[in-house]
């Protein structure tokens, strides 16, 4: 079993109780949030290093560590191999700040996108306009439905109702 596979195994066990996965994600979100402020704190730094070597940088257990680049893999520039790898994969963390912001919008992770760190990367009237498009691209806009008397859309100058409409 990989290490991804044993990491989600792990974490969406059906065997817990309601309040142990609360404490569970309540403990995973707590060190995430520790992670993130310590690589938005220096984002010019592109942190690497094995899986086994990121966990011990961030003071964490390897399966949390797997979490966070599993959650992370999507806003990197170079995606890491998180399917395959082992506690000795070579992995790396240069991640596109607005693509990143925007999948923490995306996830609902207010602990995340609102941190303190993101004052620096990105302007609080850019992020508006990431939150707002991030939010918007999942609203369903329906065209304006054609009525039966409405003149047919296909130009005939008929009723819809006498022509495409049958």
């Amino acid at each position: 079993m990989t290490l991804l596979e044993t990491w989600r195994e792990s974490a969406y066990q059906a065997q817990r109780t309601q309040r142990e996965s609360d404490m569970f994600w309540a403990n995973y979100f707590n060190i995430e949030k520790g992670i993130y402020e310590q690589i938005l704190a220096n984002p010019d730094e592109v942190v690497t290093g094995t899986v086994k070597e990121l966990a011990e940088k961030f003071g964490t257990e390897l399966l949390i560590m797997v979490g966070f680049l599993d959650g992370i893999n999507d806003s990197l520039i170079t995606p890491n191999p998180i399917e395959e790898m082992d506690e000795n994969t070579q992995v790396q963390l240069g991640y596109d700040k607005e693509l990143l912001y925007k999948n923490m919008v995306e996830a609902k992770a207010e602990w995340l996108y609102e941190l303190e760190q993101w004052d620096a990367l990105i302007d609080e009237d850019r992020r508006k306009v990431l939150y707002k498009e991030q939010k918007s691209s999942h609203t369903i806009i329906k065209d304006k439905k054609i009525g039966r008397n409405d003149p047919c859309p296909c130009g005939s100058g008929k009723k819809y109702k006498k022509c495409c409409g049958k």
